[in-house]
C-alpha cells in the first residue's frame, strides 16, 4: 500500500493527526510520504516542531495527550523516521518563506510539488491535514 499525505497546517493538532496515520501506515508496510507546505512546515521545523500552537480554548488536552502517555511530537518525527517515512518539504514554500534546509529536522527532503504528485500518482490514499 502507499499513502500520500499533504500537511499544510501547523498546529499541534495536526502534527498528531499527520504523524499518528503516518506512523500507523508505515508501521503496516506501507509506503508513506508527507508533502509538508506554508504552515504545514511547522511540523518538521527543528525549534517550532517542539512548541505548537494548541487551539484556543483547547488546552486541557496537553494534559490528557501527558496523562495518556501519546508521545510528544519530536517523538513521533523520530518515530516517522524510524519507519521509512519520507517527509519531503515545499521548496517554492521554504523560499518564500526564506527557509533553508538546515533548520529542519534531519533527514527531510526538500522538492517542489510536481516532485511530490509523481509520488501520490498511484497511492492507494491520499490525505491532507
Amino acid at each position: 500500500m502507499k499513502v500520500a499525505i499533504i500537511a499544510a497546517n501547523g498546529g499541534l493538532f495536526d502534527a498528531y493527526k499527520v504523524f499518528n496515520i503516518a506512523t500507523a501506515a508505515a508501521a503496516t508496510e506501507a509506503e508513506v510520504g508527507i508533502f509538508f507546505t506554508f504552515e504545514g512546515l511547522n511540523l518538521i521545523h527543528k525549534e517550532a516542531h517542539k512548541q505548537l500552537p494548541i487551539p484556543e480554548g483547547k488546552e486541557h488536552f496537553q494534559e490528557g495527550f501527558q496523562k495518556a502517555n501519546v508521545p510528544s511530537i519530536e517523538q513521533l518525527v523520530q518515530m516517522a523516521q524510524e519507519l521509512g517515512v519520507k517527509l519531503i518539504a515545499c521548496q517554492m514554500t521554504m523560499d518564500v518563506m526564506g527557509f533553508d534546509k538546515d533548520q529542519f529536522v534531519d533527514g527531510v527532503d526538500v522538492a517542489g510539488a510536481a516532485t511530490f504528485l509523481h509520488f501520490a500518482k498511484d497511492a492507494d490514499v491520499t490525505l491532507a491535514f
